[in-house]
């Protein structure tokens, strides 16, 4: 929805005529900043659990979620999925809830896109 349509009344410029000319002005929509959510490598969270915090909170298949967790082992981060700021802050406390729970060190970020 690049461009949304808005409705202004105005005046015809005739002097002592009562009707109304409506025009139409278009206004540019940005789209939203996206976010991208990182997992932060630890020495202490199993892989497995990773894996299964990126198939459960990111719906990634098991091959998938296996290549992003060996990402995170090697290089320290890896990006788990692109999202609207709302929806990445959802995600990242969804994963630290889940690591709180299972008693796991994990951290996971969100930080915007250029």
């Amino acid at each position: 929805m690049a461009n949304k349509p808005s409705w202004q009344p105005t005046r015809p410029p005739a002097q002592g005529d009562d009707s109304l000319v409506v025009e139409r002005l278009t206004q540019r929509v940005q789209p939203p900043q996206m976010y991208q959510v990182v997992m932060l490598n630890d020495d202490y969270t199993p892989m497995e659990f990773v894996v299964r915090v990126l198939q459960e909170y990111f719906s990634k298949d098991r091959e998938t979620a296996t290549q992003i967790m060996l990402k995170i082992h090697i290089d320290g981060r890896g990006v788990c999925g692109v999202f609207t700021k709302d929806v990445a802050a959802t995600k990242v406390e969804l994963v630290r809830e889940a690591a709180h729970r299972d008693g796991h060190p994990l951290q996971c970020v969100y930080e915007p896109i250029d």
